[in-house]
């Protein structure tokens, strides 16, 4: 894990590679602690959601709500605060080996299904702290791309981070430093987990 990283020294590093002053506070005053502030969020769950990074997900069980459904299905559950957009795989067992169910629908903050039990496997917002140093590069990467403009007002910049951190329009998106944080991730799944963790159908 990269210890000592937080979203002010992501930010900060993000500037000084603009060629910035670094940032000591998002409430210092200046112009590039008020726009880092206002876009690190958006930028870091970006980042989480661009990939199915294996230090990003949770297993858990989702209690089923007393309020039931009025369309065609029997219940209702309540999906987890934390997650970023919806579940990468739905089971109706804890079991080992069982694969990903479909027969629900998500409807906002809500899981609708037949099932009497349901498990998900879900991506969420990982902390600083527990982010890999390869994904912490790629965020510092990302921000610098869309600092880029706000900050220094020029193009060209914004265009070369961009490459920097995903690569060229004809990657689309899985070029630069991305794609070798990918591999990087990839590198700690180790190879029998094709057979026991079934989070692995879902990354590929």
């Amino acid at each position: 894990m990269a210890a000592g990283d937080t979203a002010l020294s992501i930010c900060s590093d993000a500037c000084v590679m603009l060629g910035a002053k670094p940032i000591s506070s998002f409430d210092e005053g200046t112009d590039e602690a008020s726009i880092a502030d206002r876009l690190y969020s958006d930028i870091r769950n970006q980042a989480l959601m661009l990939y199915p990074w294996s230090f990003s997900f949770k297993k858990t069980s989702i209690a089923r709500l007393v309020t039931t459904p009025t369309n065609e299905y029997r219940y209702e559950y309540q999906l987890p605060g934390d997650r970023l957009g919806s579940p990468r795989a739905v089971y109706d067992t804890s079991a080992v080996g069982i694969p990903p169910r479909k027969e629900y629908r998500i409807m906002g903050s809500k899981l609708l299904t037949d099932y009497e039990a349901v498990y998900i496997d879900y991506q969420y917002a990982v902390p600083e702290y527990d982010m890999p140093s390869y994904f912490v590069q790629l965020l510092k990467y990302m921000m610098t791309w869309h600092l880029a403009l706000p900050i220094t007002d020029q193009t060209e910049k914004s265009q070369y981070w961009q490459s920097v951190a995903i690569g060229s329009p004809a990657e689309n998106g899985r070029g630069g430093y991305l794609r070798q944080a990918m591999n990087i991730d990839g590198l700690n799944q180790p190879t029998n987990a094709i057979n026991d963790f079934s989070l692995i159908a879902v990354r590929y």
